[in-house]
């Protein structure tokens, strides 16, 4: 006979994982050790962005600036577009 059942006492005291699943329940991982979430949700070496990434803002596509230049391109469009409707 197996003594599996008698073995598992440390795994089931273990911290689990912090995270959230797709239905919202708890993950139910054990949290890595020294962290407080398991290996696929980030607490695997060497797993998330590096400290200070520069790589987040590449583009800058979503600064203040570009955000309302946009604004204003969608503006000047709509008023076109109600110019060349009033010329019909």
């Amino acid at each position: 006979m197996s003594d599996h059942l008698r073995n598992t006492g440390p795994m089931l005291a273990s911290p689990r994982c912090g995270a959230r699943t797709r239905l919202g329940d708890p993950c139910r991982a054990p949290a890595r050790r020294g962290k407080q979430r398991c290996r696929m949700h980030g607490g695997a070496p060497g797993s998330g962005a590096p400290r200070e990434n520069r790589n987040a803002r590449k583009h800058g596509r979503f600064t203040g600036e570009a955000i309302e230049e946009r604004r204003q391109i969608r503006a000047l469009l709509g008023e076109a577009r109600k110019f060349l409707e009033e010329m019909k």
